[in-house]
């Protein structure tokens, strides 16, 4: 099979970051943070995850860059020492035996400048930080992208219940695709795998919204304005994270949107790239609020487009025509 020995490599790969990940959120404790320029929180898990991916990835596929999220400049400061400390100790935790200079040289890969060609790896170790340090969701979220085009992804979901109608029960899931062969889910304990596809709704009065906690990422009263045009009543399904897209691919809901909030925005290349392979091997759609397919040739950020719609495809139409609508557009 094309990408057999990626696949497994970013599985792993991502499985590793999300034990490490999830022993950390349990210990989490009171200056474990740093602030950075967009005031977004960076937990040690965050450098540490890139750590583990960045180095499992360079030792599988030298020649293959990395787009990430992290640098270790400000773990270099001496005034982040006790930080770096535990990333570290993070590190050591799940890949033991790597140096300093190793840890921080596996997080400084992720600095490729992205591109229409070539090959390249794309990783958010930690999307959803601040649902991370809510102790609430998060995904380690991992691309593959060619000449432009996601054609792997793998979406590590360390707190999301095995089963949605079960949301006490066994957590931890992870999301894979690859190009043509169709999106899984395994536990992250466990290795089995169960194909997955979006819901089969075709009434979009019936479909349920997921969107973001944070109401920074999303406009969340223009969703509210496009649920009552297209004559939605149930609450929307709020997740954090690119958790989201897995909630659509296994249908516990049907549309994700992610609002523009400003006209300079640009989302970025590792928010979505994952959560793109997932979706559309699991049969659903995503394009932006213009209904382009998502541009990943533009290198670190997704310049070309503008907003998210994410749906099981059947409501794909609809779902634009009402986001159309209501931004006037």
């Amino acid at each position: 099979m094309p990408y057999a020995e990626e696949r497994r490599v970013a599985v792993e790969a991502v499985a590793r970051a999300s034990r490490l990940c999830r022993a950390v959120q349990s210990t989490l404790v009171a200056g474990g943070t740093l602030a950075k320029g967009d005031r977004s929180p960076v937990t040690v898990a965050d450098f540490g995850a890139q750590a583990v991916v960045s180095k499992l990835l360079a030792d599988a596929f030298p020649d293959t860059p990395l787009v990430g999220e992290e640098d270790a400049d400000e773990l270099r400061k001496p005034e982040n020492t006790a930080l770096k400390d535990k990333v570290l100790a993070g590190v050591a935790s799940i890949d033991p035996g790597l140096s300093e200079e190793a840890v921080l040289a596996a997080i400084d890969r992720g600095t490729h400048a992205g591109g229409p060609s070539g090959r390249f790896w794309c990783l958010d170790p930690i999307d959803g930080t601040k649902g991370f340090l809510r102790l609430d969701q998060y995904a380690v979220a991992l691309g593959l992208i060619e000449n432009g085009e996601v054609v792997a992804g793998v979406l590590g979901c360390p707190n999301l219940p095995h089963d949605a109608s079960d949301p006490e029960g066994g957590r931890g899931c992870l999301f894979i695709a690859v190009k043509g062969e169709g999106a899984y889910m395994r536990t992250l304990d466990d290795p089995t795998e169960t194909r997955i596809s979006v819901s089969d709704i075709g009434d979009v009065t019936k479909a349920r919204f997921c969107e973001s906690v944070e109401k920074a990422h999303t406009s969340q009263s223009d969703s509210a304005k496009i649920a009552e045009r297209l004559g939605i009543t149930e609450a929307p399904f709020r997740i954090d994270s690119q958790c989201k897209y897995a909630a659509v691919a296994r249908a516990d809901a049907s549309i994700y949107l992610r609002m523009p909030t400003r006209e300079d925005y640009v989302e970025r290349t590792w928010d979505h790239a994952a959560g793109v392979a997932v979706i559309t091997e699991a049969g659903g759609k995503v394009t932006d609020i213009y209904g382009n397919d998502l541009d990943f040739s533009q290198g670190r950020g997704l310049e070309k487009n503008k907003g998210v719609v994410v749906t099981n495809g059947a409501l794909h139409a609809p779902v634009l025509e009402a986001v159309q609508a209501i931004l006037g557009l």
